[in-house]
């Protein structure tokens, strides 16, 4: 690795699995600090002894939403001043909004949308004040293109993006950097709800993504000189007609 990282700190939320795993192995090896943040304590505990010392754990229920708005003071206490956030926590509901269960629903939607806006509410003032600062939201290419299979999951990424576009105007004047990476089908477990057909349809057709595709992504993006940003990049398979 280039450590193009170091000396930056970073926290990620949804970092016991998947993508937000990912995006922190990738820093933690391109030399940043690192908050994971999950409600997973054991998982979060034995994932930073193996990621080593520059990973800190930090265990906060997202769906709290007191939880997430005082959380930058346990940020700083572990890493010091946030260069980095990334809202990447999220969920996935689909199928046919006739047929749904609104309580899936608000559930999703609390973690997608209320969760991530926000953390980035919370670690917004520090980063003004500081004139420096990236966030980062794990999106979709769900939240561009609509996905007749997905209405719920879909409409939660077009909130994402619509907050994302309109925070960043306010925020470029401060030197803060606003991006989001927009993935098609990955291989985590927001997908665990998928129709088995489809998995194995996917898995054999190679129209599924690794984690660690979406994490190079991240850190292109994290990696611009300070006078680029990249507002979305969206990434996916090459065999996906979108």
């Amino acid at each position: 690795m280039t450590n193009r990282m170091d000396g930056k700190t970073a926290a990620i939320t949804g970092a016991a699995s998947g993508i937000g795993l990912e995006c922190a192995r990738i820093l933690i090896e391109e030399g940043a600090q690192v908050v994971l943040i999950d409600r997973a304590a054991d998982r979060l505990n034995a994932l930073c002894d193996e990621l080593g010392d520059n990973a800190k754990p930090l265990v906060i229920d997202l769906l709290d939403g007191p939880q997430v708005s005082g959380m930058l003071p346990q940020i700083e206490n572990l890493v010091g001043p946030l260069d980095i956030f990334h809202a990447n926590a999220g969920a996935y509901v689909g199928g046919a909004a006739a047929d749904g269960n609104p309580d899936e629903w608000d559930r999703m939607l609390n973690l997608n949308i209320n969760a991530a806006f926000r953390g980035v509410q919370a670690v917004l003032p520090r980063m003004i004040e500081r004139q420096t600062g990236d966030i980062i939201f794990t999106s979709s290419v769900a939240g561009v293109v609509p996905v007749i299979w997905e209405p719920i999951y879909t409409a939660s990424k077009f909130a994402v993006q619509a907050f994302l576009h309109a925070t960043r105007r306010q925020v470029s004047e401060y030197g803060i950097r606003m991006g989001a990476v927009l993935p098609g089908p990955v291989v985590t477990a927001l997908l665990d709800d998928w129709p088995k057909e489809k998995m194995d349809e996917a898995l054999a057709n190679g129209s599924l993504m690794q984690p660690r595709e979406v994490a190079e992504a991240v850190l292109f993006m994290l990696t611009r000189p300070r006078g680029v940003v990249i507002r979305d990049m969206v990434i996916l398979p090459n065999s996906v007609d979108l």
